[in-house]
């Protein structure tokens, strides 16, 4: 931070721990969706002269991995090492005057909203959970429900250290080291180890969202509703119908809105603006069976859910309801059973993805794969050189691991891909190496500077070896 804004930093505290000697433990580890399984050699190092010991003691490829949130195998290295950066989560500064946080990589977006909501910010972007660390959610190059103006999450931040193979410490930014950090922003933690990060937090009046709920009866009515909510708010995502047939393809609840200001909240809620009754979170508590899932109650609940949403102005949304309303419901990744589940998700350029989601909708309801937990959503401008966005349409669909899936998700690849789509590595697991190069045109030019920042490529993942992203 400049000279300039040192009278307005704070110190956040945390508590102080131990430290220990660095030592593996053998583990079993998955993604969210539970899908693969990975044996790995497990580090959770508290101190930065730990992971320099973790880094140096033997040529092992290695990952880092953080709150275990990303879908597929991104934060696994199966027979090999993983290190969690999990204890390494202080708050090192904030700037007040400028909304700065300075923070290391296992700090989560919950924690950052549990100490700054009260004081009037937000992150900028954050993804469908608040139960991600800043060092993953940079590594995804994560993006929100406000894509279209705010582009993902690397857009917020200035800099960051990383460590390389060697030990050695960079600070990359957009002016130094300009080339890593378009890699690593993005880059599934294989140019080195995000250790700390400075990002700009969003200055809000309340924690209360006004906004409405629009619902649509097909495609093109929710493609024209997206088009005016855009213009209108920051923040937009749509519920859609992937299971019904031509009649009801692409019916949506759209939900949009902004932060609402003091004097538009009723008395008691502009007394307290940042203050909303806790809830008690709901739980899954074993594993659904296969059957749960099948085409008649996935029918039957997008019915209900679609009936329920009733249109509706100047609503306002408990911001824990608007942006992360899985968050509310533990274990809900044990609805998809215990062979886990994989979340497709794809965009479109703009000009392809009104064509590309009726044929991907079509494809999925004729299946009869489909999923209640269906997302779409605008993007916007995107850089980075692995970043998954562009402008265009994005969907998201989660499908129980079944006999079959991959190959028809094979084909979901190619439809994407001749329109000049993407799918989206944080959500992969199943993805293949030629499918991989031709959605990710800047992928020899990734593995140039990845080759000079790591040349033993010490850091690899088993997602980086089965799509082939390790500079050979």
């Amino acid at each position: 931070m400049s000279a300039a804004a040192t009278s307005h930093v704070s110190r956040i505290p945390f508590p102080h721990r131990p430290s220990t000697d660095p030592k593996a433990r053998r583990d079993v580890l998955t993604g969210w969706g539970r899908y693969p399984l990975a044996e790995c050699d497990l580090y959770r190092p508290e101190k930065l002269a730990e992971l320099q010991a973790i880094i140096a003691r033997n040529s092992a490829s290695l990952i880092p991995r953080g709150a275990g949130r990303a879908y597929g195998d991104a934060a696994l290295n199966d027979q090999n090492r993983v290190v969690n950066l999990a204890r390494l989560n202080r708050m090192l500064a904030f700037d007040a005057g400028t909304g700065v946080l300075r923070a290391e990589a296992g700090v989560t977006i919950a924690e950052i909203i549990d100490v700054f909501m009260p004081r009037g910010f937000f992150p900028p972007v954050t993804p469908g959970t608040r139960f991600v660390t800043l060092g993953g959610s940079l590594a995804a190059d994560v993006h929100g429900k406000n894509h279209h103006r705010a582009s993902s999450l690397a857009a917020h931040v200035t800099n960051l250290d990383l460590m390389l193979a060697s030990g050695e410490i960079r600070r990359c930014s957009r002016e130094e080291n300009a080339d890593l950090f378009r890699a690593t922003v993005g880059g599934m933690g294989l140019t080195g180890i995000i250790l700390e990060l400075e990002l700009k937090l969003k200055p809000i009046p309340s924690a209360w969202i006004e906004g409405e709920l629009i619902r649509t009866a097909n495609l093109d009515q929710a493609f024209d509703a997206f088009e005016r909510a855009d213009k209108q708010y920051d923040y937009s995502v749509a519920w859609i119908d992937c299971a019904g047939g031509r009649s009801r393809l692409g019916r949506c609840a759209i939900n949009a809105g902004n932060f609402a200001e003091r004097k538009a909240l009723w008395p008691r809620a502009a007394q307290e603006p940042y203050r909303i009754a806790p809830r008690f979170p709901l739980a899954v508590p074993f594993d659904l069976p296969a059957l749960a899932l099948n085409s008649f109650t996935v029918n039957g609940f997008n019915a209900f859910y679609y009936a329920m949403n009733r249109p509706a102005l100047h609503r306002f949304f408990d911001w824990r309801w608007f942006f992360y309303p899985l968050d509310s419901i533990r274990n809900w990744n044990r609805i998809y059973g215990r062979r886990g589940f994989v979340q497709y998700q794809c965009v479109w350029p703009l000009a392809e993805s009104r064509a590309g989601l009726i044929e991907t909708l079509e494809a999925i309801s004729r299946s009869r794969r489909g999923s209640p937990l269906t997302v779409l959503k605008k993007f916007g401008e995107q850089d980075g050189l692995l970043s998954f966005p562009m402008p265009g349409y994005t969907l998201a669909v989660d499908f129980p691991v079944a006999d079959g899936l991959f190959e028809f998700l094979d084909e979901l690849d190619q439809m994407v891909l001749k329109r000049g789509g993407r799918v989206y590595l944080a959500k992969d697991a199943r993805m293949r190496p030629e499918v991989l190069r031709a959605m990710y045109t800047n992928l020899s030019r990734w593995q140039s500077i990845k080759a000079k920042a790591d040349p033993e490529n010490r850091f690899s993942s088993s997602l980086s070896r089965r799509l082939g992203i390790d500079p050979e």
